[in-house]
C-alpha cells in the first residue's frame, strides 16, 4: 500500500485537479421538465428522433468511459495524484451517463428510453464499431504488467473519445438550445462538453509525457497508429453522422464540427491539425464559449458555481417571526 502525497510542488496535475473540482455538478441541479413544452411544440418528429438517438449514443460512450476507460487508464498510472484526477473524471463520466437518462425521463416515455438504450445502442453498427475500437486499447491495460507503448496508445484512444468522437452527439442539443429550444437539456450537454474539454486536455498532457519515454522506433510506430485510429474513427463517424443528421439537413455542419474536434484532439496530443480549418456553425461556436458566468442567449444557468461552505443547521427558533 502507498499513500498519495499532495504536499508536492503546485504543478499541472494540481491545476487539473482544481479545475475538475471547480466544474463539479450533478444532473439534479437542472429542471428538465421546463423543456417539455418546447420538446412537444418546437421540434418535429424527425428532429425528436435525431435528438433521442444522439443522446442514446452519448449514453453508451459515457458508460464505457466511466466503467472501463478511466479506471483502466488510471490502473497503471504511477503518479498517484494523476490517478486521483482520473478517478474523479471517471466519476463525472458516470454523472454524464446518468444525465442523459434524466433528460429522457422528462421528455419521453420509459418504453422509448428502454428501446433506445437496451436495443438501439447495442444494435447500431457505427456506435458499436467506435466503442469496440477504443475499448480494445483500454483492455490491453487489464493485466499486471503493461508496456509504456500500450499506456500511451490507451490515452490516445481516450483523447479521441473525449475530444473528438463525443462531439457529433453534442452538436444537436447545443444547436437547438442556441435557438431557444429545449434549453435546459442543452445546458446539461454544455456542462458535459466543458467536462470533456478538461478531460481530453489532461489525458493529452499525460500522454505527451509518456510519449517522451518511448524509444524513437516506438514513437514512429505510435504516430502511425494514432493517425490510422484517427481516420478509422473518422470514416465511421461520417456514416454515423449521415444516418442521424441527413434527414434534418445538418450533415455538412456536423461533419465540419467533427473535423474541427479531430484537430482539437490532435492538439491535445501535441500534433498539428489534420483536417482543413473551417468555420463551424456560429450557434455552436457560441455554445463553446467557456467564459465563466456566461449568461447569454444560450445559457440557462451560467458556468460559475457558488458552493456554500459556511452552513449552519436550521433550528426551531429560525421559524419564530416577531
Amino acid at each position: 500500500m502507498k499513500a498519495v502525497n499532495w504536499n508536492k510542488q503546485d504543478d499541472l496535475t494540481f491545476m487539473y485537479w482544481r479545475q475538475n473540482i471547480a466544474q463539479f455538478w450533478v444532473d439534479t441541479e437542472f429542471k428538465v421538465s421546463k423543456d417539455i413544452k418546447s420538446w412537444n411544440e418546437d421540434l418535429n418528429d424527425k428532429e425528436r428522433e435525431a435528438y433521442k438517438k444522439v443522446l442514446a449514443g452519448l449514453t453508451g460512450l459515457d458508460t464505457q468511459q466511466g466503467d472501463k476507460g478511466m479506471p483502466l487508464v488510471s490502473l497503471h498510472t504511477e503518479d498517484m495524484r494523476k490517478q486521483a484526477v482520473y478517478s474523479f473524471m471517471g466519476m463525472m463520466e458516470q454523472i454524464h451517463a446518468k444525465s442523459y437518462s434524466t433528460i429522457f425521463t422528462s421528455l419521453i416515455p420509459s418504453q422509448e428510453t428502454d428501446y433506445l438504450l437496451d436495443e438501439w445502442v447495442p444494435s447500431n453498427p457505427e456506435l458499436q464499431f467506435k466503442a469496440k475500437l477504443i475499448e480494445d486499447y483500454y483492455m490491453k491495460l487489464f493485466k499486471p504488467e503493461v508496456p509504456t507503448y500500450d499506456l500511451y496508445m490507451a490515452r490516445v484512444a481516450s483523447v479521441f473519445l473525449e475530444s473528438y468522437i463525443f462531439y457529433s452527439g453534442f452538436f444537436y442539443p447545443l444547436y437547438l438550445a442556441g435557438q431557444g429550444k429545449v434549453t435546459t437539456s442543452g445546458e446539461i450537454i454544455r456542462k458535459i462538453l466543458l467536462d470533456e474539454t478538461i478531460h481530453g486536455s489532461f489525458t493529452g498532457f499525460d500522454a505527451q509525457e509518456l510519449f517522451k519515454t518511448l524509444t524513437p522506433e516506438e514513437q514512429e510506430r505510435a504516430e502511425k497508429e494514432m493517425y490510422k485510429l484517427l481516420l478509422d474513427l473518422y470514416e465511421n463517424e461520417l456514416k454515423y453522422t449521415k444516418d442521424i443528421y441527413d434527414e434534418i439537413g445538418l450533415y455538412e455542419d456536423v461533419k465540419d464540427y467533427v473535423e474541427y474536434n479531430a484537430n482539437r484532439a490532435l492538439a491535445n496530443l501535441g500534433y498539428p491539425g489534420y483536417f482543413e480549418d473551417k468555420e463551424i456553425n456560429p450557434i455552436i461556436e457560441n455554445a463553446m464559449n467557456t467564459n465563466t458566468k456566461n449568461h447569454d442567449f444560450f445559457s440557462v444557468k451560467g458556468d460559475g458555481y457558488v458552493v456554500s461552505m459556511n452552513v449552519e443547521s436550521i433550528e426551531d427558533e429560525d421559524f419564530i417571526f416577531e
